[in-house]
Order: structure tokens, then sequence, then C-alpha cells
């Protein structure tokens, strides 16, 4: 399998921690990790893309990655993680990129599909919906009645881990150690060796802090204005996922006017890349070598 190496991406404001695999001639693809994840959760489909040619770059995106920890929630709106992406391209010379993004990092790459289709060859959502049709299960599940969406009962941890200070001091413990995220982690299926990695990365001063700043700095106006995805679409959704429900999976088509495929993985939980790695791996290249 491709080496994975460890790259900087120097966007001049920031500096992007970032695993690469693959060619440096190769076909860019960016793969965008969640929370409480890093770049680390892509390591799988990385290999695979290396050795399909692709040059496939990971960054540790802001709030994880040491050179991009700014304080304050508002540095950590929408705009701002799309313009991290969109920077992180232009530094390494690619204005065209096939963008690929998991649970947080879906959420950015159906921002950067919606506002700026110019800049994407592909796009690929894993887990998460198209905010639109997130936004209309929320809503649906608050009308209540036979037909409502259960999203918002799913989605209620989001309201813990927006008290400031509060989620901090639950999931790094009494310690600092992390035990709080380490419980996460396994009790979620997640191996031992994933939850030390990214218990490591995350008990680093203000990086759980940064990642819990992206749930703080959401505003309705990350749906507003977001136009119908035109760019080749893949989107991947799990029958096991705990947080996303499937109401808004299926709707997402309705916001997608391009091509689009839609795949639904049996059994597995949120965390396709690291527990459907294959599976997923064979998907994207398929979309990769279908949209070239």
């Amino acid at each position: 399998m491709a080496a994975i190496e460890s790259i900087s991406i120097d966007t001049g404001e920031y500096a992007f921690s970032a695993r690469a695999a693959g060619p440096e001639s190769g076909r860019t693809v960016f793969l965008l990790h969640g929370f409480p994840q890093t770049s680390y959760a892509w390591r799988h489909v990385m290999g695979a893309l290396g050795d399909a040619g692709y040059r496939a770059v990971a960054p540790d995106q802001r709030g994880y990655a040491e050179g991009a920890r700014p304080e304050g929630v508002e540095h950590y709106r929408m705009p701002f993680l799309v313009g991290d992406v969109l920077a992180m391209a232009d530094s390494m010379g690619a204005h065209q990129i096939d963008l690929v993004g998991h649970d947080w990092g879906g959420a950015v790459a159906w921002n950067v599909a919606g506002r700026h289709p110019e800049r994407l060859r592909t796009v690929t959502a894993v887990s998460t919906p198209h905010p639109a049709a997130f936004t209309d299960a929320i809503r649906s599940s608050a009308a209540g009645g036979e037909a409502a969406s259960d999203q918002a009962e799913r989605s209620s941890y989001m309201l813990f881990f927006r008290q400031e200070g509060v989620a901090e001091t639950t999931l790094l413990g009494p310690d600092g150690d992390g035990a709080g995220l380490r419980n996460l982690y396994l009790g979620s299926g997640l191996a031992a060796e994933e939850a030390d990695e990214y218990v490591r990365v995350l008990t680093q001063p203000g990086a759980l802090t940064g990642g819990l700043n992206w749930y703080r700095a959401v505003d309705i106006g990350d749906v507003e204005g977001l136009g119908p995805i035109v760019t080749p679409c893949l989107y991947v959704w799990s029958t096991e996922d705990v947080a996303l429900g499937r109401d808004a999976a299926e709707a997402t088509a309705q916001y997608v006017k391009g091509e689009y495929r839609f795949e639904v993985l049996d059994g597995i939980s949120h965390w396709i890349p690291e527990k459907a790695p294959d599976e997923l791996s064979r998907l994207l290249l398929e979309h990769l070598a279908t949209h070239g």
C-alpha cells in the first residue's frame, strides 16, 4: 500500500499539518475529517487512493492542527472552514480538486460544492447529509406528528458540545487525560489504538476547544444561499449511524441537481472510513474514475 507521509500546508495565515499519499503529480483528492477525529481517520482510504495514482491529502483541520488553532468561537464559522479548503488547495497549486468529507468534513464539502463548484471535479460526502436536508429533518422533529423525523433526538448531543467549558471538562476528565473522550471512542466501536491517537491530539492545549467550536459557531446562515449541488456527487451513508438518520440521508437527493450516486452500507456505524475502508475506497475510486 502507498506510504503515508507527513506534510505541512502553509496558507500564509495558518500552517495545517496533513497526511499525504500517492505521487505528487497525481490528481489531488482532499479528505476532510470530522469530530472528534483527525487526518488519521483516512489512513486506509489514502493508501488505496495512492496505489491508484491519486495524490491523497488529508489535512488536520482548523482547531485540530497546532498551527491553525485560533482562539474564539467566531473563527470557526463555516465561511472560514470553506476558505481553509480553498486556501490549502491554492497553496498546493491545485485549482481543481476532488473533495471528500466525513462528518463535519462532509458539511464543509457540501458547502464548498454549493458555493464554489468551479473548484471541484467531484464531491463525496460520507455519513453527512446535505445541510438543508439535515435542517429540514430537525424541523420535522420539532413539528411532531406521525411522519416526524427522529433527527433532533439523534442530534441532542450537540447541545452538550455547545456548552463552553462544560463539554471540555467532561471529555478531558478530572486529570485532563481525555478519559471522557476515550470512553466515547471505545463505546462507539473504535479500537484502542485509534482512541489513543485521537486522545493524543485532542488533549493538546486548545485542540478540544477548537474542535468543539465548530458546533458552537453553527449558524442558520450556513444553509442560506447554499446553491444546488451541480458537481458530480457521491453520498455514502450507513444504517447503524446513531447521529445521522435515514430521513435526511434520503432527502439529500432533492438538493443535488448534477450526477448523483447514493450508497447505503448495511450494518456499519458512523465511523465509515475506519470500519468499512475497503468498501468506501471501492466506491470512491469508481466515482473518481467515472468523472475523470
